[in-house]
């Protein structure tokens, strides 16, 4: 039975996915659906974008490890949502022929940033999507006893049908879907995990008491507050999120779609990290990797376990079509049209996205075969993104001061601090790199080509009145 309610939800799935692509003309339409998405629906398909198997399989292992320091730690992205909903969401209208980040740096850096940042966002969005594709084989095989290859392929393969013939409007359509799926199957996972082992007095009993505290050595704090910048800064304004800012129907429906959605992370972290000290107590010797999973099949009733399962698959499927609808657009306007001196037609366009989806789903499927920890290949894929385009991309759409030795110092500044503290001093203190990288694009930055100083020397080079 739970098997049957899986496949008819994937059947479903490619249904909607398919249905509500037809009729897509253009690149354009291929990006942003003609921008007539309203709120709620921002909310619905940003939030299923985000909780991808990271932030749910992979929040559930680490707490069963570390405790709840590491909800406090996914607590940076719920804060990043909230400030993009506040600081950037509003400036969004200001590009309203942008399809990708390229299109934002080119108008404010120039076309050798579009091509910087396309590559660096393709390398984002291809780790991530591998994550994604690697954890959809996991739960196949953990759930339904079929192959983890195989799992992959038909998972990822119903992603890249429907991803490839519709775009952003397939892919926002079954977001919506699977965002109502597994905003129901994981509070149920939690409700009949607390149930199954007593309740939550003896969860706190049974636990030990540094699993429910946060750290107090400053060694351990100065690694949380690493983390929670981690969070905080590895995923903004990435690609699929920024496309969220660009399908609203107003500045109004952007920025309340964005707010809704880091709000309503703060709860379903802590939901998704409880279920790992479900697990811890059920069974303490378990794989950490299993712990979400274990808690499914031991706590949750039989006839709901197909629910339950649903919303798992519909979180990383949620995740990976959005990944690879922005990967598909970025290599085609941010990599190939800068390169190619002859245009392409409309019709060449959106055939070249098209084919450019199906051969970025098939790379994932080999990149997700090698991935052992989802939340681990997470990180690793922030580092792409943080201390390279995050600080240039973010100031120009703020209004800043921007320009070209700027952008160019603090990309340089930024790969190097995060490569010399990785690779060379081995990240003391337990602080990532990429925070590192990001606060040394962000200080060159700042620093490099200052307007104050550039119009100070124009005035002391006009003549006095007495001259």
């Amino acid at each position: 039975m739970d098997t049957l309610v899986v496949v008819v939800y994937l059947l479903i799935v490619l249904g909607i996915g398919l249905w509500t692509g037809r009729g897509i003309k253009t690149m354009h339409d291929y990006a942003l659906a003609g921008k007539s998405f309203g709120g709620l629906i921002i909310f619905a398909t940003l939030s299923a974008s985000f909780i991808g198997g990271g932030f749910s399989m992979g929040n559930a292992e680490k707490v069963f490890l570390v405790g709840v320091s590491n909800i406090v730690a996914l607590w940076g992205f719920s804060l990043k949502e909230i400030l993009v909903a506040r600081y950037i969401a509003p400036r969004m209208m200001r590009y309203p022929n942008a399809i990708s980040v390229g299109d934002i740096m080119a108008e404010h850096y120039g076309q050798g940033a579009r091509l910087f940042s396309g590559i660096f966002s393709l390398l984002l969005c291809a780790g991530i999507l591998g994550a994604q594709v690697g954890a959809m084989g996991y739960v196949f095989n953990l759930f339904l006893d079929v192959d983890r290859l195989w799992g992959v392929l038909v998972g990822c393969g119903i992603v890249i049908a429907y991803a490839t013939l519709g775009g952003i409007r397939s892919v926002v359509w079954t977001d919506v879907m699977q965002f109502i799926v597994l905003a129901i199957g994981i509070p149920l996972t939690l409700y009949f995990g607390l149930h199954y082992i007593g309740g939550w007095q003896v969860m706190q009993n049974a636990l030990p008491a540094a699993h429910l505290t946060l750290p107090s050595e400053p060694l351990a704090m100065i690694a949380l507050l690493s983390l929670f910048l981690t969070f905080m800064l590895g995923e903004t304004l990435v690609p699929p999120y920024l496309q969220r800012l660009l399908i609203g129907k107003s500045s109004k429906d952007v920025i309340n779609g964005s707010l809704l959605s880091g709000l309503f992370s703060i709860p379903f972290f802590a939901i998704t990290g409880m279920i790992g000290l479900v697990a811890l107590v059920m069974q303490p010797n378990l794989d950490a990797n299993l712990a979400m999973p274990y808690v499914i099949q031991q706590a949750v009733p039989p006839i709901l376990q197909g629910i339950v399962v649903a919303a798992i698959i519909s979180i990383i499927m949620s995740s990976a079509d959005s990944f690879l609808n922005s990967a598909s657009i970025i290599f085609c306007n941010d990599i190939v049209f800068p390169l190619r001196k002859k245009p392409f037609s409309e019709k060449g366009e959106l055939m070249l996205a098209r084919i450019a989806t199906l051969l970025v789903g098939i790379i994932s499927v080999v990149f997700a075969l090698s991935i052992d920890s989802v939340i681990d290949i997470l990180i690793y894929a922030y580092n792409f993104w943080a201390p390279t385009v995050l600080v240039p991309l973010a100031m120009a759409i703020m209004g800043c001061y921007v320009s070209r030795k700027r952008f160019i110092a603090g990309a340089i500044a930024g790969i190097a601090a995060a490569i010399v503290w990785k690779a060379v001093w081995l990240q003391p203190w337990h602080i990532d790199a990429l925070v590192v990288g990001f606060f040394a694009n962000l200080i060159v930055f700042n620093c490099v080509d200052r307007p104050a100083l550039k119009a100070s020397k124009v005035l002391d080079a006009q003549p006095s009145a007495s001259e």
